[in-house]
């Protein structure tokens, strides 16, 4: 089964999304593959915690570790393929998933064993892909070589792309400097068989944030936001990414996921706490906090 026709199952018995919001328990198989953030901010760390809060179960492939902070990247330690497949085979004999996420890839030899382990072990399971190339201080996650091997062995079996504008016009060679630029691209990775893709124009400039969304079947959507002035951006990209992955898992359609995760990460970035000295991190635990007329609001507020 393909995987776009996977999700469109799913979704024809999937809860409505004012259910979701509403509190019912929907759970989500995703196993994230990406690199560990030890500031917390992005990478794994805010993909397990955007996939927990929005009621879905995460499992995680490391595919590199980092000394990482508000500031930059300080050092990263790779991991050795073999062993990133092994995570990913492990996983899915077992627990098995309902979407593979991947975030940092760190090179050619980590690409070719993610999309072998996918191959081999879930080859019915819908992949996103969130080609992470640049840490948001500007350090490399991605190396230069390696660029062409998403495009040759993730591209074809993703059936959702979320890069950026420079990951996009990286990816296609298009040059991403106005938000019709963001169609463009996305549809050059729909040529290259992607399912659907996601560019993201938080880079360009301007008050208004536009990002695209491109299906396969001709289809354009586009989600505005006004930006937001702070330094809190952190793992913005993975979070979102994350959001779109566990919504899939969870049923929703293509465009009910985006859109969810859309509002979660403005959510999130409204209420970060605005710790460190450089771009912060986001507030990922924002669902779980009180409602008024809850019962443990109305516990807090009696006190």
């Amino acid at each position: 089964m393909a995987p776009c026709d996977y999700l469109a199952r799913r979704a024809a018995s999937a809860p409505r999304p004012s259910d979701l919001d509403a509190g019912v328990r929907v759970i989500g198989r995703v196993l994230v593959v990406a690199g560990s953030d030890s500031g917390g901010g992005a990478g794994l760390q805010a993909d397990v915690k955007t996939i927990t809060a929005l009621g879905g179960y995460a499992a995680t492939a490391v595919t590199a570790l980092t000394a990482q902070n508000t500031l930059g990247v300080h050092r990263i330690v790779p991991v050795e393929p073999e062993f990133v497949e092994e995570q990913m085979r492990v996983v899915l004999e077992d627990l098995g998933a309902d979407v593979i996420k991947t975030g940092m890839l760190a090179s050619v030899a980590v690409v070719r064993a993610v999309a072998r382990a996918a191959a081999r072990w879930a080859p019915g399971v819908p992949l996103v892909v969130d080609p992470v190339m640049i840490a948001k201080g500007g350090a490399p996650l991605l190396a230069g070589d390696a660029v062409q091997a998403v495009l040759d062995e993730l591209v074809p079996r993703a059936a959702l792309l979320t890069p950026n504008a420079p990951e996009a016009s990286a990816l296609t060679g298009v040059r991403v400097q106005e938000p019709d630029d963001l169609g463009r691209a996305a549809e050059q990775l729909l040529l290259r068989g992607a399912g659907a893709a996601l560019v993201k124009g938080g880079h360009l400039e301007g008050d208004t944030i536009v990002d695209v969304l491109r299906t396969a079947d001709g289809d354009e959507e586009r989600f505005t936001s006004e930006r937001v002035l702070t330094l809190s951006t952190h793992g913005t990209g993975c979070t979102l990414a994350s959001a779109i992955a566990v919504g899939l898992a969870q049923g929703l359609t293509l465009r009910h996921a985006v859109a969810r995760a859309h509002g979660y990460v403005r959510r999130a970035i409204e209420t970060a706490p605005g710790w460190g000295q450089g771009h912060g991190p986001l507030n990922h635990a924002h669902p779980l906090e009180p409602r008024p007329g809850s019962a443990q609001g109305t516990r807090e507020a009696l006190h």
